[in-house]
């Protein structure tokens, strides 16, 4: 029974996209050759590793094994790519990352480029999950690191402080509510919102929680961005809920006003998990430090 790396890192791939085809594109091959070789796993082991149903696959008691111990292999691999590329510039190594729409948008993208820049041979998979599922895989071992709210349960994780991040209420300047410095989502649960699309990590959390109150949020427009959140406020189309960081940012060069969120669950604070920073392979571990350093010092570095 002979696997190659090859055939660990599909197999990853299929089970944690959950189809054949996704995990074939994550592994940029053909659907017929992700097939041949999962199909040549099972017969080098004389056992099924997946099992298929109508939406797409699910490990077998032994592909749950084998992906144990793929994962295994493979964060061993990455260790030592980053161990060795100390020596030379021919092996190149990735981090495993997910994280919210804030966190994407707002927090990240300054602190990846100055990252990325400083290690040109470390790629990074960034994916954007909400809180609960990016606990979820991290447990699972489906990434290294992740960005996650304080609000959901990390326990058995390891977690730091990364940004504060509280959500906001922007509306146009001559709203009725423009003079207040906090609001209750109660109070503007009947308004005519402006929204992310539902796919977003961000949007999902606002629509749980107004689900909680008995409320079902009318959005006359979704869009994929904060600033163009706080765009098509600032014309009146709605009301919009985005980060504090964002509706300052934009408050800058647009005529809109913000109000504080007074739920509890729009008070956040983001946090940086991880399983064991002790076990981390060598980038992911040089990814957390930048992450967790003051940002002049990560400027710095």
């Amino acid at each position: 029974m002979r696997f190659d790396l090859t055939d660990l890192r599909l197999f990853l791939h299929v089970v944690e996209a959950g189809s054949l085809t996704a995990g074939a594109q994550r592994s940029h091959m053909t659907l017929a050759s992700a097939s041949q070789r999962v199909r040549g796993m099972e017969d080098a082991l004389g056992s099924p590793l997946l099992t298929r149903h109508a939406q797409g696959v699910r490990p077998t008691e032994a592909g749950r094994t084998l992906l144990h111990h793929a994962r295994v292999v493979l964060q061993q691999m990455e260790r030592m790519r980053g161990e060795l590329g100390e020596y030379g510039q021919g092996l190149k190594g990735h981090v495993r990352f997910m994280c919210g729409t804030s966190a994407l948008n707002e927090h990240l993208p300054e602190v990846l480029s100055r990252f990325l820049a400083q290690h040109p041979r470390i790629s990074v998979d960034l994916e954007e999950r909400p809180s609960p599922d990016s606990v979820e895989a991290l447990r699972a071992g489906l990434c290294d690191i992740g960005i996650v709210s304080d609000a959901v349960s990390t326990e058995g994780l390891e977690c730091h402080a990364f940004r504060r991040d509280d959500l906001v209420l922007v509306m146009p300047r001559g709203h009725a509510l423009a003079g207040r410095r906090r609001v209750h989502l109660a109070e503007v649960a009947d308004s005519e919102f402006v929204g992310l699309t539902e796919d977003s990590a961000l949007q999902r959390l606002v629509t749980q929680h107004a689900r909680a109150m008995g409320k079902q949020l009318a959005y006359r427009v979704r869009v994929r961005n904060f600033e163009a959140v706080c765009g098509m406020v600032e014309h009146g189309i709605g009301v919009g809920i985005v980060p504090q960081t964002a509706a300052v940012r934009c408050s800058r060069s647009m005529k809109i006003a913000r109000a504080g969120l007074s739920d509890a669950w729009a008070e956040r604070t983001l946090m940086a998990c991880v399983r064991s920073s002790e076990d981390l392979p060598l980038n992911a571990r040089r990814m957390l430090e930048h992450l967790l350093a003051p940002p002049e010092n990560a400027a710095a570095k």
